[in-house]
């Protein structure tokens, strides 16, 4: 390469460091600057918009369901950076194509989230979003990005192959536990509620509580001992172990997790909307469990999902490693 080249390179180089150092330079005097993804600056203000956006959604779809609409909303708020730099990654891919959507997709789209979730009452949805701090063309904007996404997504998912015969009886014989009919089971919990009178208490510091229980639990603490101790529940002084129950009795998301450990097994700390409850099966007596004829096309479904999670995150992998992505 000659000097002459050499100099031209720098020269450019420099130009672009100044540029974009004066775009970080505006973008974090004026809300702060969350990540950089392959120059382009994603603020901390953008990322509490999709955070916003995607909160309004969640609540839209769970709003008779507290204890899921938690869960998803802690997910969220955990995920949501990476999230939105995927998003990024995406859209870029998207523009790399030449593709498009059409604006009619998005238009109606909006209006029927207005029509299923406000029973078709534009102004109560304008007042919902305008609660969070969001314009109508902000959310938008926001669900066409995230249409492009799920459909660049999708593209990917179509290229797995069916499931065959024998994944789908592997498949069968591993989770067969979760399609059992009826079915009892003996379990002990500890309880730690999320809110307290005690103003040092706070859902942050409880949910760090419950999770260091739980690694003592694994790490061989007697369960029993460690209820009586901490549990906050009426069968705390019994070590928190109760009595038989059948599983149509259990709410689904607790029965879920119980009948999903074998005899002596510590569960998951689970995210209740008003407490972290840790679970250990005492006993179980399993129900009788469906057909594999009559469960085929569930388990295709399943298989289906798992395939296309794999080819996703094969994909999203590759686009990161072919992007400069830094978390600031």
């Amino acid at each position: 390469m000659s000097v002459t080249s050499q100099s031209l390179i720098r020269s450019i180089i420099t130009l672009i460091t100044l540029a974009v150092g004066a775009q970080l330079q505006a973008q974090s005097s004026s809300n702060g600057i969350a990540a950089i993804v392959n120059g382009n600056v994603v603020t901390k203000s953008e990322v509490r918009d999709a955070v916003n956006a995607q909160e309004q959604m969640l609540r839209f779809q769970f709003q008779n369901d507290p204890g899921a609409l938690q869960r998803e909303l802690n997910n969220l708020h955990a995920t949501a950076l990476d999230s939105l730099i995927d998003r990024e990654l995406v859209l870029a891919e998207f523009k790399r194509l030449g593709a498009a959507i059409k604006s009619q997709w998005v238009d109606d789209d909006v209006n029927g989230i207005i029509r299923d979730s406000f029973k078709g009452n534009r102004d109560a949805f304008v007042k919902e979003l305008a609660g969070t701090g969001m314009t109508v063309k902000k959310f938008r904007d926001l669900r066409e990005k995230m249409m492009i996404v799920n459909a660049m997504r999708g593209k990917q998912a179509a290229q797995q192959s069916p499931a065959t015969p024998k994944e789908v009886d592997d498949y069968y014989k591993k989770n067969q536990d979760k399609w059992r009919e009826g079915g009892m089971i003996k379990i002990s919990t500890i309880t730690i509620p999320k809110f307290s009178t005690e103003t040092s208490v706070t859902v942050e510091s409880q949910g760090k509580l419950a999770n260091e229980l739980r690694t003592k639990l694994v790490n061989g603490a007697d369960f029993a001992t460690t209820a009586k101790a901490y549990s906050q529940d009426s069968y705390a002084e019994s070590g928190g172990a109760r009595e038989w129950v059948d599983r149509d009795q259990m709410p689904p998301a607790i029965a879920n997790v119980a009948f999903g450990l074998k005899t002596g097994g510590i569960s998951e700390v689970i995210n209740e909307q008003q407490a972290y409850i840790i679970i250990t099966c005492d006993a179980i007596k399993y129900g009788d469990v469906k057909s594999m004829q009559e469960l085929r096309p569930e388990i295709e479904r399943s298989i289906s999902s798992e395939k296309s999670k794999g080819v996703i995150d094969k994909w999203m992998e590759g686009l990161r490693k072919r992007s400069v992505i830094k978390k600031l």
